[in-house]
């Protein structure tokens, strides 16, 4: 069954996957940051921290280089975000 494809926005505060490997600022694809700033049209600051919250890297990203981590169920999320 073909549910369509999520179109969210990233936001302020929000949890997105990194994409794509930056091993000169290290981090790696799948690595899981916060978003804690929004630079401009598709260009967010991402605070990157380890499990007792300490940063590591803060970086400004565009949103071809996340992926936002949904929490909901996709078909609760559907009658938002779907096309």
């Amino acid at each position: 069954m073909n549910i369509g494809t999520i179109n969210a926005e990233i936001r302020l505060l929000d949890i997105v996957a990194l994409v794509e490997d930056l091993p000169e600022y290290g981090i790696y694809r799948g690595q899981v940051g916060t978003v804690t700033d929004i630079v401009a049209e598709n260009v967010f600051e991402v605070d990157f921290s380890d499990t007792s919250g300490q940063t590591f890297a803060e970086l400004n990203l565009t949103s071809q280089q996340l992926m936002l981590l949904l929490h909901e169920p996709i078909s609760y999320l559907s009658q938002f975000v779907l096309n």
